[in-house]
Formats: C-alpha cells, structure tokens, sequence
C-alpha cells in the first residue's frame, strides 16, 4: 500500500511542479479543463488553488527570469565586462545617431512635399489670375 501511495504522490508532486514552472495561467487552465470534463476536478483544483494560495500569488516564476536584462549582469571576467559596456555604449550611440539620421530624413521629405504644395498652390493662383486678367 506504501508504494501505491508513494507512486500517487509522485504523480501529484510531478503534476504540481509541472504546472508551477508555467505558472498561474495553466493552472487556471487546468481547473477550467476540470471544470469542463469533470466538474468535481474543476470545483478541487479551485479549492486547492485557494487553499494553497496559487490563486492569489505573485506572477508566475517563469515572468521573473526575465525581468533583469542579460546585458547588464557581470560574467566575472572583467576584461569580457568592460568590453561588453563598451560595446552597447557604442551600440546605443549608434541607435541614438541613426533615429537622429531618420528624423532629418523625415523633415527633409516633409519639407520638400510642403515645398511642392506651396509650389503647386502658388502656380493654380497665377492662372487663376492671368485668366482674369
């Protein structure tokens, strides 16, 4: 009997933290999918979930990996660390000087298109002048 108890927990244990490393929307649903097909399943996972505080957690873990950039942390080499802040500097200053490029490319075209208006506008209103006259 230790064995068919210990085999169900396991079963439990395995389907818990299999559930917990992908975090609070798949046991959601799951108790919807219990729910669905068997309502007693549902109606359990919901009470465990309260019970055990699942329901009203943090964020799941898996979110929280993310959370800190790569590109900040130290990867103990010192050398590998400045070269590494050296490069997204220089990657930074390119990005920053590239939105700079596009923005006066941006204002050049709208400059010449509202040139091209004027230009427009200023030749329909001779004719429309010389016509009269």
């Amino acid at each position: 009997m230790n064995t068919i108890a210990s085999t169900n927990r396991s079963w439990f244990a395995r389907s818990e933290a299999w559930l917990d490393e992908r975090g609070k929307g798949a046991w959601i649903a799951a108790m919807v999918l219990g729910f669905i097909f068997v309502w007693p399943v549902g109606l359990a996972l919901l009470a465990y979930m309260i019970w055990s505080k699942r329901m009203f957690s943090a964020p799941c873990t898996s979110r929280r990996r993310f959370s800190s950039p790569q590109a900040f942390k130290s990867s103990g080499n010192s050398a590998f660390d400045s070269y590494k802040a050296d490069m997204l500097k220089r990657l930074e200053d390119e990005q920053q000087a590239f939105e700079a490029f596009l923005e006066r490319l941006r204002e050049a075209k709208d400059k010449s298109e509202f040139d091209a208006f004027m230009n427009e506008r200023a030749d329909t209103a001779k004719k429309t002048r010389s016509d009269e006259g």
